[in-house]
């Protein structure tokens, strides 16, 4: 088991950036392959990044993809994501996630163990 608590949401500009953390406890973090998702208002939640369990590999998706940046920190247990040049579509609920593997995957449903998740809003 892990449990999760993400942080670092909040009101921002467009344009602004933030950052999101993910602290975890329980087993053993670098076990774990990480991700975050979102889920706006009416949709459905989606992908946007990954890392692996040594923070060597990261992906993307489309939309995000140069924009945001994911990390971790296995001493600190702790998970990131450095989100700039935000827009108003970025507005969602964020979640962070982990999956017992070496190599986490886009799919939501690879992911047993998530957060509750925090609410980043972006103004126009």
């Amino acid at each position: 088991q892990v449990q999760l608590v993400e942080s670092g949401g909040g009101l921002v500009q467009a344009g602004g950036s933030l950052r999101l953390s993910c602290a975890a406890s329980g087993r053993t973090f670098s076990r774990y392959a990480m991700g975050w998702f979102r889920q706006a208002p009416g949709k459905e939640r989606e992908f946007v990044a990954a890392i692996d369990w040594s923070g060597s590999r990261t992906y993307y998706s489309d939309s995000v993809k140069g924009r945001f940046t994911i990390s971790r920190d296995n001493a600190k247990n702790t998970l990131f994501v450095q989100m700039n040049s935000l827009k108003p579509e970025d507005t969602a609920v964020y979640y962070c996630a982990a999956q017992f593997t070496t190599w986490g995957s886009s799919n939501q449903h690879d992911y047993p163990y998530w957060g509750q998740g925090t609410q980043v809003t972006v103004s126009s």
